[in-house]
């Protein structure tokens, strides 16, 4: 098939790529149409500008559009890309081959002003979309202000003030179209992983050998009637432990 393509996972239909548009979707009208309840009557869209092809997520559904099993808003596509709209896995063909960074993501607008306690909000809000696990819903407000140990009302007024910032209008599903309005413009990235040393003390510590003429704190062990670090009683006079050995000149004194 010449010219790009969507192939249908589940039943092998491929699909031609309009020239300007091609939607997806649940409902009749949709030139892809996915027999799946995971997916929105309109879901996405595929769009073809020149020799480059990009999808957008129309914020719909809950279930949300992930390319390579990342959520996004929108996306510059390659060929082979993998396009999961709900559980509805796609793969795109027919795409020539160019020097495209597969991270470029088409930006809507450039990013607002945010203060501090803003970018908090939103790293809460997008970080269960930016682990492992795969159709996972942003954070709710509720888990949001435990997270920030704050007020959920708090969080309510942020949230309110982040959809004016990034143009989020009102409808279903808000914080999913601002989480992935926000991921895809790289605000939040996920952290990288912080590696914790296995052994916490100083370098060593534990193999430093015990200091010259001390008895190390194990000698002492099984020796019944002795601390641990203490010298050991004079031989033969129970009970002295501590006291230094009777010299002849003292019994002759007594």
């Amino acid at each position: 098939m010449e010219g790009p393509f969507i192939r249908i996972e589940d039943s092998g239909q491929v699909v031609p790529l309009r020239p300007d548009v091609t939607t997806v979707g649940r409902g009749k009208g949709v030139e892809v149409r996915l027999d799946d309840p995971s997916v929105s009557r309109l879901h996405a869209e595929i769009v073809r500008r020149g020799p480059y092809v990009y999808v957008v997520d129309l914020g719909l559904s809950r279930n949300g559009t992930r390319v390579n099993g990342r959520p996004i808003a929108r996306r510059v596509l390659e060929d082979g890309d993998v396009i999961s709209f709900g559980t509805a896995r796609c793969r795109l063909g027919g795409i020539p081959r160019e020097d495209v960074d597969p991270d470029v993501e088409l930006r809507r607008a450039v990013a607002p002003e945010l203060t501090r306690r803003e970018v908090d909000v939103l790293t809460s809000l997008c970080r269960p979309a930016l682990s492992d696990a795969a159709f996972v819903a942003p954070a709710t407000a509720r888990d949001i202000a435990t997270d920030l140990v704050v007020t959920e009302a708090a969080v309510k007024q942020h949230l309110l003030r982040l959809y004016q910032k990034f143009r989020i209008p009102e409808g279903t599903n808000r914080r999913t179209r601002l989480a992935n309005e926000v991921i895809a413009m790289g605000l939040v990235r996920p952290l990288p992983p912080v590696h914790v040393p296995q052994q916490n003390r100083a370098p060593g510590v534990e193999n430093r050998p015990p200091a010259e003429g001390r008895r190390p704190p194990h000698a002492a062990a099984g020796r019944p009637g002795t601390a641990a670090g203490r010298p050991a009683p004079a031989a033969g006079r129970p009970g002295a432990a501590g006291r230094p050995p009777v010299t002849g000149a003292r019994r002759r004194a007594s």
